[in-house]
Parts: structure tokens; sequence; C-alpha cells
């Protein structure tokens, strides 16, 4: 009873200042102004072309941390503004839908719809029902618990959401979680989050961490293990913050299970077809563990799964079923949000914010705590406007700089980036969780309570607990 006037107080607070009507549309004019100031005024040494393009990412910002209007209108507008103000070339623009990322949001789709429409989904919640029905805290944490442990045996996020929202969907069904109701919420939220977050401490989990990796090697020579990576952050950016954000969802979105009665037999499918796309599933997930042997990238082996699954005949997916379960607009939101990273690194602005955020923190040799905050900061100051894959492209070329400013050793300098770009305050910022969201049928708006709430506490909490550990490794 006492935490029900400070829980009500809290989620007044977070809608007032960030959800209402009016407060969006008081800060989507104000990033507006903002834009039009930086077009003009050219600050912080700018070309023309780079305030411009400054001044549309702004607007294209404002739309998605605001949703004054759909995602994918932003997205849209980000392709249009670029395009028409010739501030670059369509084949620049557009690059984002040859990415990996796009197509394993596709590939993510299919088999979610696969998985629903076969009744194997059902199936599976079945199964899982027993042991994650006692409660909604321990379905809650059981889900978190299963993204975790899918984060050391599938290298994409996006993969093992397509593998676990339409089984925890299932659940939810099964245990009286309405649509629209906060429980069935919360189950969309901690899956979307338990497939990705607790990832950034797995080396090979997540898109950043590889980027990072890739260019510490190329610039530095700098190789890291997959152990010491592991030890380094995942005791405190896996474990701990897995626990906080399991507290978060129950303090969001508390909901109380109860058995309905649900058909869990054999779903919309037959049992063989179930069976054939088990075994499908399980060679899918089985050639995700080991791209590293076989050197095949996850996206197409996702690729592949869902060609079969499409085949009309095979009755995996028909085409009616294709056409209701693929969302063009998730596409959009998330191609866009690529090309946003991609644009921001090629016209220099990343350096230029980078650089202006360096100039601007208090780093200097001996202050080892301010220094450490400093940097993870700088590394969630940058994924805002670069979104997380972004930041080790545009940071890791200033790290010898920062290691000689700091006195760090260069690979802490390096290490810092993960608490930076794992901190996020708005969820375009990591594309999994949208598209996440976006395969159980929930809007995103109700992530930013959880982001929001998790980025304070990780300022405050985490990073502290992190210094200390680090201090204890003896990596600072």
């Amino acid at each position: 009873m006492i935490f029900h006037p400070l829980k009500n107080s809290i989620e007044h607070a977070i809608y007032k200042v960030i959800l209402m009507t009016r407060a969006k549309d008081f800060i989507f004019v104000l990033a507006v102004a903002l834009a039009a100031w930086a077009a003009i005024a050219e600050p912080a040494g700018m070309t023309g072309e780079q305030a411009m393009t400054f001044g549309i990412m702004l607007v294209t910002l404002a739309i998605w941390g605001t949703g004054v209007v759909p995602g994918y209108v932003g997205s849209t507008f980000l392709f249009a503004a670029l395009i028409l103000g010739n501030l670059a070339t369509p084949q620049e623009v557009f690059s984002s839908f040859s990415s990996t990322a796009i197509w394993l949001v596709v590939a993510g789709f299919v088999i979610g719809a696969a998985i629903t429409h076969s009744g194997l989904g059902a199936r599976m919640g079945a199964i899982a029902r027993p042991h994650l029905s006692k409660s909604y805290p321990t379905l809650i944490a059981g889900l978190m618990l299963l993204g975790m442990v899918l984060g050391f045996v599938m290298p994409s996020s996006l993969g093992r959401a397509a593998v676990l929202v339409p089984i925890g969907m299932a659940l939810a069904d099964a245990l009286g979680l309405e649509k629209g109701s906060k429980g069935r919420t919360g189950v969309a939220v901690i899956i979307a989050i338990g497939t990705n977050m607790p990832s950034f401490a797995i080396l090979p989990s997540n898109i950043p961490n590889i980027i990072l990796s890739g260019v510490a090697e190329q610039s530095f020579g700098v190789h890291f293990s997959y152990a010491d990576y592991l030890l380094l952050h995942y005791p405190v950016l896996g474990v701990l913050k897995s626990a906080i954000i399991v507290g978060l969802v129950l303090f969001f979105f508390p909901a109380k299970v109860q058995t309905v009665n649900a058909q869990t037999g054999q779903g919309a499918g037959s049992g063989r077809r179930q069976t054939a796309l088990m075994a499908i599933l399980m060679l899918t997930v089985g050639l995700w563990a080991t791209d590293q042997l076989h050197g095949i990238n996850a996206a197409w082996i996702g690729l592949s799964a869902s060609l079969v699954l499409m085949v009309p005949q095979l009755g995996f997916v028909p085409p009616p079923v294709f056409k209701s379960s693929v969302d063009f607009s998730m596409l959009l939101f998330v191609a866009g949000a690529l090309t946003l990273g991609t644009i921001v690194n090629s016209s220099g602005l990343g350096e230029i914010i980078a650089k202006e955020a360096f100039t601007i923190l208090p780093l200097q040799k001996g202050q080892g705590f301010m220094n450490f905050v400093s940097l993870s900061l700088l590394g969630t100051g940058t994924s805002v406007f670069t979104t997380a894959p972004g930041v080790p492209a545009v940071l890791t070329p200033l790290a010898s700089d920062l290691a000689e400013t700091t006195g760090f050793s260069l690979n802490a300098v390096l290490m810092t980036q993960v608490i930076g770009f794992s901190t996020l305050i708005f969820p375009y910022q990591v594309g999994p969780l949208i598209v996440a969201m976006g395969l159980a049928g929930e809007n995103t708006r109700a992530l930013l309570k959880v982001t929001v709430a998790l980025s304070v506490i990780t300022l405050l909490l985490l990073v502290p607990l992190d210094f200390l550990w680090w201090k204890l490794l003896g990596i600072i």
C-alpha cells in the first residue's frame, strides 16, 4: 500500500512530461525551431550542408521521440528531405534497405507468423506454462531469463525476438492477459528488452558490439577476448541490469495471471506441420549459433528459412497470413533509423557532435570516477543522434585522444562505449526493440517508460557499480 502513491506519482510525472499531447507538441515545436536555427546559424563550424542535415536530423528525432505522428512518417520525412535537399544521394539514403538488419526484420515477421499460424507458439506456450504461470512475476522473470539464455546461443537479437515473441504472446493468451491489458504489454516489453539488452554484454550477440570490435581492430589493432568482454560487462550490464528491468516491468505493468480455457493442443495447424516447423527452426537457430564457424550472416540464414516458410504449398505462411503479418510501416521505421546513423557518420556530423561534447565534458587525468561517468555519458549522448550502432563508428577514432586526456588505457576507453550505447533513453536508438514490439502487436510507447527510468537508474547506480567492478578487475 505504501508504494501505490509513489507509483502513481511517477507514472503521472512520466506521462505529464513526455507522453501527454501538449508536452509532445511543445517538444516538437521546440525541435523544429532549433532545427531552423541550426540550418541558418551553422553552429560548431558546420558547413551549410552539415547544418541542413543536422536540422533534418533534429526534426526526425523529434518525430520519433515525441510520437506526434507515427514513426514511419518521420522516416519518410528523413528520406525525402535528404534527397530533395541534395544532401545525400538516393543510393546513400536507401542503402538501409540493403542492410542485413532489414532482412532480419523480414525474417522475424515471417518466422513469427509461421509459429503463430501453425499453432506451434500455443503448443510451446502450453509446455512452458506450468513453469511460468505460478504468478505474474514468475512469468516476467522467466521470460527475461529465456531472453538472456538465447543471447548466448543466437547472435541476432531480431532472431531471438522472432522465436520468443510468439511463445510469449501465446502464454499471455493462455493466462488471461488480454489485448490492451497492462499485463500483456508487460510481456511484450520484457521480451523486447530481454532479447536485446543483456546481450550488449556478450561480444558477438549485438550489432553495436560487433561494430566496436571491428573498428577497434581496424583502427588500433585491438582484439577483444570473448571471456574478458563477458567478465567485464555481464555481472553488471547483464545480470544486475536484467534484474532491475524485471522490477521496472512489474512496477509499470502490474497484472495477475489466471487460467483460461484455451486450446493448447495442436493449434491451427497439424501436428506434422508443427513438427516440420520445429525442425526448420532448430536448423535455423543452429546455424545462427554457429555463424562464427561457417561465416554465413544471420540475415541470410533467416532469409533462407523465410523462403522455405513462404512456399504456399507447404502451408506454413500462406499468402493471406504473409500479407497480414509483415508490417511495412515497421520496415520504414527501422530503415529510417539505419539511414540516420549512416548519414550522420558519412556527413561528418557524428565527429563534430562528439568533439563538441568532448570539449564540454570534465575530462582530466587523475579524476577516475568523473572520467568514467563522462565517457559513459558521451556514448549515451552520441547514441541519441547516431543510434546505438553508430556510436562505435563515431567514437572509436577518438579513443586515443580520450585515453591521453583521461589517463585511462585505450582498452578501458573503448569499453566505456558499451556502457554508453547500452544505456537507452529512447527506444528508436535500438531498432530490434521497436521490431519486437511490432511483432507482439504492442505500441512502442510502453517501452519509453522503462528506458527512461532505466537510464536514470543506470546513471545513479549501475555506472558507479561498474566503476567499482572495473577497479576491482584492474581495468582502470
